[in-house]
């Protein structure tokens, strides 16, 4: 059972429990309302005080249920909620932890509310694209006033239980508790004393909701919510239900309150964000390595390298409380090094954004040398030098030498193969990939690269270790490009095709920046440097030789034209600006390759540039599933979603593709494949669509 049932004395304790956040499932709602019926059979039971097991009240709806027929069968939350409304014995809410979503829903039915300090409160629907939809948008209105609830609301952000409790003329609790142990004392008086006062029990659906502005305060807040969430519909709907909580009836209210949830729950934008929610948490679990597997301990880091990479990595494990010990080769790299992690932080500083104290205490973690056996003692030792695969032979050779037994030896590699510098080492199960992305210290994706011999505990322990410094951690196996970069190749491919077919930069940029992505092809080159691309064409000329490029990338940096770091790359830059001028130059010399190659410029339109950028991802992130390099199509998504500017909005590029489903997407692709300019063999179906369209299956989730 998930909901236990104790009577003590003359007041009934029911207890949530359903870790780790005593979710409101299907058996948790049906647990609450038996034992409430008992409660209200029992005539020595004068009181009830509800409450979670362990480290929360509730956080809400459970997710392992979401859409799925459990998450609405009966009592579903509002069945619940209408029950404790409705029992003749006053019931009182004892909040802690967590209180969130369908959690804070249930306590705001209850009678009264009592709150342990430190408690996090909040309504996160509009987080999944949704509104409260058990009452919340209904009841909080009338408890905090309609602009404190409208804030929680549209937000979606936790707030601590004393800062509620301060509010002027506040409802939502009754008391706060004097501390988190005398919490359930404190609510068993009070169910005692309101027992035995008798009376009217007080409901929050019988609390009047105004504001006294009225109609005008709302078009003001549909105007501030509209203009910071242009691709979601989900905070102005929170703005319009919270407005009828102040215009109709309490059950009126109700009623509008969940048309709103159902039609939100059938948009294309929810159901992206309930992907990515549940994609982000599948990410860190690995099919293979048990949640208990032991991990190794981990409290020193060596970073090699203190370029951009390198101090962006250190700065990670600074925030987190890790000291690091940052090796360079030259003293005045490594003060560069330093240098730029205190222009960082003080940027931090000077914005509020980080204490001066906390600031010192991280730069006192850090250490710096020259020498390899200062990070002798480091559990964990991360290279991020120049990517070529003997330059890491050099660094994984000495590592090999110095590292303590049982160090975990990480690459910072964005391509190159993980197994042949594991095999530098005579510990290979101690060799992992630790792909940062670039600013490394702002970035929220950590591609987790698994090689052949890697060990299942390193494997546990850089998740954890990733969960600590705050990243989103994927797992890749070994190929070229890991999952992002090898998805990305195809990407850049097609819209170098475009541009010999017709369009220009600015177009093509222009279309997938519509689309939701932060920055188009060309804009993303010309900040990452065009010479890194252009290297791994090199390389590919010798490797795979049949792979078929766009030449008007590398003409670009025959012309020294690298991106912003040059002042000029697709377009041309202004010295201190970021800003992307169209380039005469560039365009002129697009034009004059299409007529080398003889190709008439036709129009393109952005549905087509959209689609070939889009769906060159999705099919080579179809391969990758295939090869097992990704375990699951959210993985891809996740990929994307923090490390690559794909929208939110969209929930990832194998998401999207199922969105539109599959079939559409394979006779696009076939359609493209017919055309003459672009790699027909590359456009044929990867052979997992096509196994999923004739399964008739729409997606691959």
């Amino acid at each position: 059972m998930t909901a236990e049932y104790k009577v003590h004395g003359d007041v009934a304790v029911i207890t949530m429990s359903n870790p780790p956040v005593n979710g409101l499932g299907h058996a948790t709602r049906a647990g609450i309302t038996s034992a409430l019926a008992k409660a209200l059979e029992d005539a020595a039971v004068k009181a009830i005080v509800i409450t979670g097991a362990g480290k929360a009240f509730s956080g809400g709806a459970d997710i392992k249920e979401f859409g799925s027929p459990k998450a609405l069968q009966d009592p579903n939350l509002l069945s619940v909620i209408l029950a404790l409304e409705a029992s003749s014995k006053p019931i009182v809410a004892a909040i802690h932890s967590v209180c969130m979503g369908g959690g804070l829903e249930l306590a705001l039915g209850c009678h009264y509310r009592v709150a342990a300090p430190g408690t996090q409160v909040a309504l996160p629907e509009v987080k999944l694209g949704l509104i409260p939809g058990a009452g919340g948008t209904q009841r909080l209105p009338r408890v905090l006033g309609v602009e404190a609830a409208l804030n929680l609301i549209v937000s979606g952000q936790p707030v601590p239980s004393e800062l509620l409790a301060q509010a002027p003329g506040q409802k939502l609790f009754d008391k706060l508790a004097a501390s988190p142990e005398s919490l359930m004392d404190e609510a068993v008086a009070l169910a005692r004393e309101v027992a035995a006062k008798g009376g009217d029990l007080p409901l929050v659906r019988n609390l009047p909701c105004k504001h006294p502005q009225g109609d005008a305060y709302f078009q003001f807040a549909k105007n501030m919510v509209g203009g910071m969430s242009k691709n979601f519909p989900a905070p102005l709907k929170c703005v319009e239900a919270v407005q009828a909580a102040t215009k109709l009836k309490f059950d009126d209210g109700m009623a509008k309150e969940r048309e709103i949830f159902l039609a939100l729950m059938m948009t294309p934008e929810s159901a992206a964000l309930r992907h990515l929610f549940v994609a982000e948490r599948a990410a860190s679990k690995i099919p293979d390595v048990p949640e208990d597997t032991p991990k190794r301990e981990i409290k020193t880091v060596g970073v090699i390298g203190a370029g951009t990479m390198g101090g962006g990595i250190a700065m990670n494990f600074l925030n987190a409380g890790v000291p690091v010990t940052m090796l360079e080769m030259k003293q005045e790299a490594l003060d560069r090094g330093v240098a730029t992690i205190k222009k960082n932080y003080e940027a931090q500083v000077k914005k509020g954004k980080l204490k001066q104290d906390k600031y010192e205490q991280r730069m006192a973690l850090l250490k710096t040398t020259l020498s390899y056996d200062d990070l002798k003692g480091a559990d964990l030792i991360i290279e991020a030098v120049f990517e070529e695969l003997g330059v890491k032979e050099k660094v994984f050779t000495q590592l090999d030498a110095i590292a303590k037994p049982g160090a975990i030896l990480a690459s910072n590699t964005s391509t190159l193969d993980v197994d042949k510098i594991a095999a530098f080492t005579k510990r290979p199960q101690d060799v992992v990939g630790m792909h940062f992305f670039s600013p490394a210290n702002v970035m929220k994706l950590l591609e987790v690269v698994r090689g052949a011999k890697t060990g299942k505990d390193v494997m546990a322990t850089v998740m954890a270790i990733a969960k600590k410094i705050k990243k989103t951690a994927v797992v890749s196996g070994v190929c070229d490009g890991f999952i992002g970069n090898r998805m990305i190749e195809q990407y850049s491919r097609q819209a170098g095709f475009l541009l010999d077919e017709g369009a220009t930069p600015q177009q093509v940029d222009k279309a997938i920046e519509k689309f939701g992505f932060a920055m188009g092809p060309f804009r993303m080159g010309d900040l990452a440097g065009n010479d890194i691309g252009w290297a791994i064409r090199k390389r590919r000329a010798t490797e795979r030789a049949e792979m078929k490029y766009s030449k008007t990338a590398d003409k670009l940096c025959e012309l020294g034209r690298f991106g912003q770091k040059t002042g000029a790359g697709w377009y041309d830059y202004q010295a201190g600006k970021r800003d992307a001028i169209p380039s005469d130059l560039v365009n002129k010399m697009i034009e004059d390759h299409r007529k080398e190659l003889g190709i008439t410029p036709r129009k393109i339109s952005d549905e087509e540039i959209v689609q070939r950028l889009v769906y060159a991802l999705v099919n080579e992130g179809a391969h990758i599933l295939e090869d097992g390099i990704a375990s699951k199509a959210g993985d891809i998504d996740m990929v994307y979603l923090t490390g690559y500017g794909f929208p939110m909005h969209r929930g990832g590029p194998m998401h999207y593709a199922s969105q539109v489903g599959l079939y559409n997407v394979a006779e696009t692709m076939k359609r493209f494949a017919r055309n003459p300019h672009d790699d027909a063999n590359f456009w044929q179906p990867a052979p997992l669509i096509q196994k999923l369209v004739a399964e008739g299956k729409g997606g691959f989730a």
